[in-house]
């Protein structure tokens, strides 16, 4: 399970008093979290039951940077987004602080909300995934706050760089080649003058709860920034349009994906000629991030690191001349 930091069960239920959430019914560990600790919790209000996401933050969450994230969940809630709400202590704040052994956490109570994360997507649920994507990016215009985007082209160079010629190549023999070839492009190409705003960065399916082919719940903002709204369609394109191993490419998906989007939010002709370069650029950030984790992670981590190839094969793709099409004239 990983819960990196330890509650127990007195420890939760001062923080669901602090929230003023009712009493606290029961608490679950969630095996799904990566970065963070997470539990699931059932409180009792009056009449009413309740569930809450309560997020403990590890060492990868700035606390500082929080109130974007948590400003951000609630600017889009009110605007009629599928994003959960932060509930807010008896001071009004959307995060506290916490002794830990390891040092003081910040951690956050965040609404519950129904819904699954779908493994095979269909066409109705990309095409709604795509449209959520978009209402996103509209309802965020207004939204007063701004982070710069940790894992930008920079950052990728210097992963990869930290990753090193041998290191890739100890990967998979073709791996660096293929990384010393389009990092100079991406850097030589990359554009500056399409439109920006507060885009998700990090949306694949297991970020999306779905009932049907109705988003639920977009979740999981701790990626999100300020950069190219068309490279957040390059995103999610990657995230959903292949299996996972990056080895088969679902045209109808990538078809519906597109469509539901421009439903809401139509591209303009620049930022649709950009999405090839972009979605090379999407494919090379995951690859960068988890290259490195594959050669970094210890054995005996909490946390098994996913298979770059899996990005490598997407960018293989994308940087096809005879695949630019996929995203419509």
């Amino acid at each position: 399970m990983a819960v990196y930091t330890r509650l127990g069960a007195e420890d939760i239920a001062a923080i669901v008093d602090a929230f003023e959430v009712g009493t606290l019914v029961s608490a679950k560990g969630i095996a799904e979290g990566v970065s963070n600790s997470n539990w699931l919790l059932e409180t009792q209000q009056g009449d009413a039951s309740r569930r809450f996401i309560l997020t403990v933050y590890e060492s990868r969450t700035e606390v500082a940077e929080l109130p974007f994230f948590l400003d951000l969940l609630d600017h889009l809630a009110a605007r009629g987004c599928p994003v959960p709400r932060t509930m807010h202590d008896r001071d009004g704040a959307s995060h506290r602080l916490i002794d830990t052994p390891e040092g003081k956490k910040a951690l956050a109570l965040i609404e519950y909300l129904p819904g699954v994360s779908v493994s095979e997507p269909t066409v109705g649920q990309a095409r709604a995934v795509g449209a959520a994507l978009a209402q996103v990016h509209l309802a965020s215009a207004d939204f007063p706050m701004n982070r710069a985007n940790s894992l930008d082209l920079p950052a990728w160079q210097q992963l990869l760089g930290d990753c090193g010629h041998d290191g890739l190549a100890s990967i998979d023999a073709d791996l660096a080649a293929l990384v010393e070839r389009e990092l100079p492009i991406l850097a030589a190409r990359w554009p500056q003058a399409l439109p920006q705003g507060v885009i998700h960065a990090d949306l694949f399916p297991d970020n999306v709860l779905m009932l049907g082919d109705k988003v639920t719940g977009l979740i999981d903002f701790y990626f999100a920034c300020t950069d190219l709204l068309a490279y957040d369609v390059a995103v999610t394109h990657a995230a959903w349009c292949f299996s996972n191993d990056g080895t088969r490419f679902d045209a109808e998906l990538s078809a519906a994906l597109i469509e539901g989007y421009e439903s809401v939010r139509p591209l303009s002709s620049d930022e649709r000629a950009a999405l090839p370069l972009l979605a090379r650029g999407a494919a090379v950030r995951f690859l960068s991030t988890r290259a490195y984790d594959w050669l970094n992670t210890p054995a005996d981590a909490l946390v098994t690191p996913k298979d770059p190839m899996a990005f490598a094969r997407r960018l293989e793709f994308y940087a096809d001349p005879a695949n630019d099409g996929i995203f419509g004239a």
